[in-house]
């Protein structure tokens, strides 16, 4: 698989994953990579572009809600066409407002609310460990001052695969990592220890989450869920507010 020399320089990293989906597109529409053909692993896909697990499983994501790909669990990803230029999909320049990260959450809150549910009782200890390694990477960038919205967002993705059920992977994936408010909202008023208090708060309403899909408890992981994206959604809802006070 030859990369592009394009994309070899990054400068926005929030590009990183539509830039890999670019690329593999135009690989499947040049015939080098042919309809049927197994795409390399993971790791491979790493290597070759230099970008993270967390990048290559968002473009895979956007990829098959696309149409472009389709994974066969324990198989492997093949490319089963161009996909649907219709096909649903969420990109930046469809929230560039609070009220288009509302609608959003909203959205997330019906989906998510279930897929947490789902995880609970269908979750496997793979799906756990990367879990638990995104909720680790997430506490330590908040606590090292880092973006921590790949994190939060690898958590997330990772939970609509434990559901099973690749329609839900589908789905997050079309919503991409954009979908995580903070990377487009982020809270240039508010002091530093304000923002690490939220994102504390954050961090402990997805330990919440985790704990009731690691227990298999179906009802807590739903009512986590919950919790966890409507108070994000009345955050903003407060922000708007405040907006069209100011």
């Amino acid at each position: 698989m030859n990369l592009p020399a394009a994309a070899s320089k990054r400068s926005k990293p929030r590009n990183l994953a539509l830039d890999l989906v670019d690329a593999l597109t135009e690989q499947v529409r040049a015939g080098s990579l042919e309809i049927g053909a197994k795409l390399p692993t993971e790791a491979a896909i790493m290597e070759t572009f230099g970008v993270s697990r967390t990048v290559v499983r968002e473009a895979l994501s956007k990829l098959q809600a696309s149409g472009v790909v389709q994974t066969r669990h324990g198989i492997g990803t093949f490319v089963v066409g161009l996909g649907d230029p219709g096909a649903f999909r969420v990109g930046p320049e469809q929230l560039a407002t609070l009220r288009d990260v509302i609608s959003v959450l909203e959205l997330r809150i019906g989906v998510e609310t279930e897929a947490a549910a789902l995880a609970a009782q269908r979750r496997t200890e793979a799906n756990l460990a990367v879990m638990r390694q995104a909720l680790d990477e997430f506490g330590a960038a908040v606590e090292a001052g880092r973006d921590a919205v790949a994190a939060d967002f690898a958590f997330h993705a990772e939970l609509a695969r434990a559901t099973q059920n690749p329609r839900y992977a589908d789905l997050i994936g079309a919503l991409g990592i954009t979908a995580i408010p903070r990377v487009r909202l982020q809270p240039e008023r508010s002091e530093d220890a304000e923002r690490l208090d939220y994102l504390r708060r954050v961090h402990r309403e997805h330990e919440s989450i985790f704990e009731a899909i690691a227990t298999q408890d179906a009802e807590a992981a739903r009512a986590a869920m919950r919790t966890h994206l409507t108070n994000s959604r009345e955050r903003r809802r407060r922000a708007a507010a405040m907006a069209s006070n100011g």
